[in-house]
């Protein structure tokens, strides 16, 4: 094995005394009150409020494009509003349950506290770098954790600009930012956190929990996978397709929860098409050289969805192609539509990650059903119906880490909502409440009474134990 070039031996040597510095933080002040986190979680809003401007140009150079409004909107506004909703809730979420006590052992009383878990790792892919960061700490903060963040390799200028604003906002041993290659993230996985959340591809997620492993840390894995939207029989194409593309065209479908193909009745197919060609040009009156449409974040990923496209033509697709202007310099890929497909194409096998979208035909909503049933479970469902009986049944029958019914996108923004995958779309979930409690340990405590039983349920053990199990088992 090669040695490490001098940057990387460096940034291995910040992570191992950023790692230090906050472990001996997290033991001198172990369950920071209310207040405390509370304005952890004021500095998490004033940072992104006071540097909206900076981290919409940083962002944008690494992707070569992105409209400053989707930044806003996508990541600026979810997380300031669940660091606002973190802040207002976490006095209660940290108060301590009362529980039952049986019969047997009262007049013993029982709780269940939450308390920080302890030292918090991140790791933040490329597509969303400020909100997939952000959320992650708010929770973590509002546990009363300290927060270690790893960067993508993929986004290094928001990278050093986040990392600067962070260092701004918080010391060290409260939250620190590492940026770094590939070599720094393994390392990064393989330190022993007390807890570790991933946002990224499957494949990589087999990596990271394999390292968590080796240290029993606790991982919560959010991957992705293939969300399919399915429309109704009966439900208007004119208000579904619109949403449709709307979810698919946000970051030009570099989203975790956009849906990756769509379901609807055959013979509304060419109904669908000509609703989302009319939707993109009308989002998009410039084609995809339309400042508020985003570039592909780097040339292999440029051609790996072209390489999808590819490998569908020759495998009998064909492809409709939404908006023009399409440019590789520049890294705009058009939105396009791809029928006649089957599970053979890579762009059925694969999450896509781009704009692209699968349309397939069923015969009947039970075919549909069979279909995402029968594949890996998704990270989101999008069902639209207006039939309050089959949108029950269709929650019954499919497994998804989220859902959004009659729209897409929408159901990650609810602060009061948990997000997480299922099966192969991860494992583990966040926000709001649900975030609390993932990075808490929640310890039951059972206060013994100074008057109490237990001395009968001691040796030596003779008649007495004899009649008294008689009366506890019967």
């Amino acid at each position: 094995m090669n040695a490490p070039t001098a940057e990387v031996a460096h940034q291995l040597a910040e992570l191992d005394s950023l790692f230090a510095l906050q472990r001996m933080a997290f033991q001198g002040n172990p369950n920071p009150p209310a207040g405390e986190r509370q304005a952890q979680l004021a500095a998490v809003c004033r940072l992104l409020l006071e540097n909206a401007e900076t981290i919409g140009a940083a962002i944008s150079v690494d992707f070569g494009h992105r409209s400053a409004y989707e930044t806003q909107l996508l990541e600026i506004f979810p997380s300031l509003q669940g660091a606002k909703h973190a802040k207002a809730h976490v006095a209660k979420w940290m108060r301590p349950e009362r529980r039952s006590v049986s019969v047997w052992f009262q007049p013993g009383r029982a709780r269940v506290v939450k308390q920080p878990v302890g030292v918090v790792g991140v790791i933040v892919p490329w597509n969303y770098p400020l909100y997939l960061a952000v959320g992650p700490l708010v929770s973590a903060l509002a546990a009363g954790n300290r927060v270690l963040i790893k960067m993508s390799e993929l986004t290094p200028h928001f990278g050093q600009v986040f990392a600067q604003l962070v260092g701004r906002y918080f010391p060290q041993e409260e939250v620190a930012v590492i940026n770094g290659a590939v070599e720094v993230a393994q390392a990064f996985a393989a330190k022993p956190f007390d807890h570790l959340l991933f946002t990224g591809s499957t494949a990589v997620g087999h990596q990271v929990m394999r390292a968590a492993a080796d240290n029993l840390t606790p991982v919560t894995l959010e991957l992705g996978g293939k969300s399919p939207a399915i429309i109704a029989p009966d439900f208007p194409i004119g208000v579904a397709a619109p949403r449709i593309l709307f979810g698919k065209c946000l970051n030009a479908g570099q989203t975790c929860i956009a849906p990756d193909y769509v379901l609807l009745p055959e013979a509304q197919i060419e109904a669908f098409i000509d609703a989302a060609r009319k939707e993109v040009r009308r989002l998009y009156p410039e084609g995809v050289g339309s400042v508020d449409y985003s570039a592909v974040i780097s040339a292999r990923h440029y051609s790996r969805l072209q390489g999808y496209l590819d490998d569908a033509a020759s495998k009998g697709a064909q492809t409709t192609v939404l908006a023009g202007g399409a440019s590789p310099s520049a890294r705009k890929f058009a939105p396009t539509i791809v029928t006649g497909v089957n599970d053979e194409m890579r762009l059925m096998q694969e999450e896509i990650f781009g704009p692209l979208l699968p349309v397939l035909g069923y015969r009947n909503l039970d075919e549909a059903r069979r279909y995402v049933a029968n594949h890996p479970r998704p990270l989101a469902l999008y069902y639209f119906d207006y039939d309050a009986a089959r949108i029950e049944q269709m929650l019954n029958a499919t497994i998804a880490g989220g859902v959004t019914v009659n729209d897409t996108i929408f159901h990650i923004a609810q602060d009061d909502l948990p997000f997480g995958g299922a099966g192969s779309s991860g494992m583990g979930q966040y926000h709001g409440a649900e975030g609390f409690n993932t990075f808490s340990k929640r310890k039951g405590v059972f206060l013994q009474s100074r008057l109490n039983a237990a001395w009968m349920l001691k040796p030596p053990f003779g008649q007495r134990i004899d009649r008294l199990l008689k009366f506890m088992l019967r």
